[in-house]
């Protein structure tokens, strides 16, 4: 029934194979976990410090595309277009940012490196609307965007297909580790090697801390390295977010929390004994690629998830897998530790703050830095800010001044008005409504 519904929506014999292949594991009884007894803590020798690569060829940069993901809603955020054309410095929003990253990188480079989205059929049309006003953005030798696939719902009870009377709710994104099948039915690896482009460098689009850089294409175009994930140090902030490990075959594996059995949680938040995260900024040798797809029917075999999820009144499975698992497939993988300013991604109206603030700055190049090294902790009350309206309507007259703030915590409805200060460690507390002008407050 499944491989009927799929090939009625026209979905590619690929991802029919590759949701066949994970069907027949939920049907087999795997659970989708990865317990502590098949992994152990990463070895130091396969991560590389970012801070120790001095050599840089910029002769290199013609070998290297760019593709970011694009496929979100935010609708987290209360969003119902992509989360990428929301504004974050002055006017400019995440596409304008990364868009006008590129075209500045071609042209210090006097390089054509080609820039791809991963859209969703929700983000297609308005990304590529909103990309229209660059000319020159989509003059490249492959297609500006590609859309991510589906993969249909499951009814736990019987695991036969839902069959709900909105066809939208039968369907749910295979999460992004989909990314492979796209790029092999889309042709997007024969079209990229064709042109002698042998290298990807994928990343969020609303991460705009991913740049592409010439220092670790550097290092893994020299080092032969067919696979690369940075990471970044875990902290308290991140300890329930997915981690690296090492299966005890050696092999770098990615642990997502979904996957962590529910009597392994504390050690799995252990950031002491799993120190690094994956910051979803990926780099990919595509001869790699391409030679593991051609020996296994274009299915990549990721680790699975098992979303359980609830549609109306019925109760279904999501299978999904994570892109950054692929590490675990490519013999001599390696994670990359970076600093903090390469993961600035924005998930929440607490998130976007941050990125609004003078705690970030949009440099010459376009890139987006952090002025100060504070670990920055922001909580927004979701009540009064939580959808992007709503905190658009507290902070309209001025963004505070956050880059000497280390945390900042807001309960109740306050709204900002000009020229707001706050340093230290920020606790602000209404009963009710309140509105703060030109303060200045620290360690409140």
């Amino acid at each position: 029934m499944f491989i009927d519904k799929m090939k009625k929506d026209g979905l590619n014999d690929i991802i029919i194979k590759t949701f066949i292949n994970y069907y027949q594991k939920l049907v087999d009884g795997e659970k989708g976990k990865l317990s502590k007894s098949e992994i152990k803590k990463p070895s130091e020798e396969k991560i590389v410090d970012y801070n120790k690569l001095e050599k840089q060829a910029n002769d290199h940069l013609h070998k290297l595309a760019i593709i970011k993901l694009n496929g979100g809603l935010g609708t987290s955020m209360g969003l119902k277009k992509a989360k990428s054309l929301l504004p974050v410095k002055g006017e400019l929003t995440f596409l304008d940012i990364i868009a006008k990253q590129v075209l500045f990188l071609r042209e210090k480079n006097k390089s054509q490196v080609p820039i791809i989205f991963m859209n969703s059929f929700n983000t297609q049309a308005d990304t590529l609307s909103a990309l229209a006003k660059y000319e020159n953005i989509g003059k490249q030798v492959c297609p500006l965007d590609f859309i991510q696939n589906k993969f249909p719902k499951i009814r736990k009870d019987n695991f036969m297909p839902l069959e709900n009377k909105d066809d939208t709710l039968n369907w749910n994104p295979p999460g992004h580790g989909d990314i492979y099948s796209c790029l092999a039915q889309e042709g997007i690896i024969d079209t990229l090697l064709k042109h002698g482009i042998e290298y990807v460098f994928v990343s969020n689009s609303d991460n705009l801390g991913a740049l592409a850089d010439l220092k670790i294409l550097t290092y893994m175009i020299e080092s032969q390295t067919p696979f690369m994930m940075e990471v970044c140090q875990r902290t308290e902030m991140d300890k329930k977010g997915g981690h690296l490990a090492e299966t005890k075959d050696g092999r770098l594996i990615l642990r997502e929390s979904a996957q962590c059995p529910a009597d392994e949680v504390e050690e799995f938040q252990d950031i002491e004994l799993y120190n690094y995260f994956n910051t979803n900024n990926l780099w990919i040798e595509l001869k790699a690629l391409k030679e593991y797809l051609e020996q296994n029917n274009n299915v990549i075999e990721l680790p699975l998830i098992i979303n359980p999820k609830k549609v109306e009144e019925t109760d279904v499975i999501q299978l999904e897998t994570a892109m950054g698992a692929a590490i675990s497939i490519f013999k001599d993988s390696k994670a990359i530790l970076v600093n903090r300013d390469r993961f600035a991604p924005v998930k929440k109206t607490q998130d976007l703050l941050l990125i609004w603030s003078d705690a970030y700055e949009l440099k010459d190049d376009y890139s987006l830095q952090k002025v100060s090294k504070i670990d920055h902790l922001i909580e927004l009350d979701s009540a009064f800010y939580g959808e992007i309206d709503q905190a658009r309507l507290r902070f309209s007259e001025d963004i505070p001044s956050l880059k000497e703030c280390n945390r900042f915590f807001v309960e109740g409805d306050i709204t900002f008005g000009r020229s707001t200060v706050f340093k230290g460690n920020i606790r602000l507390i209404a009963k009710q409504p309140l509105k703060l002008d030109s303060v200045e407050i620290s360690n409140y």
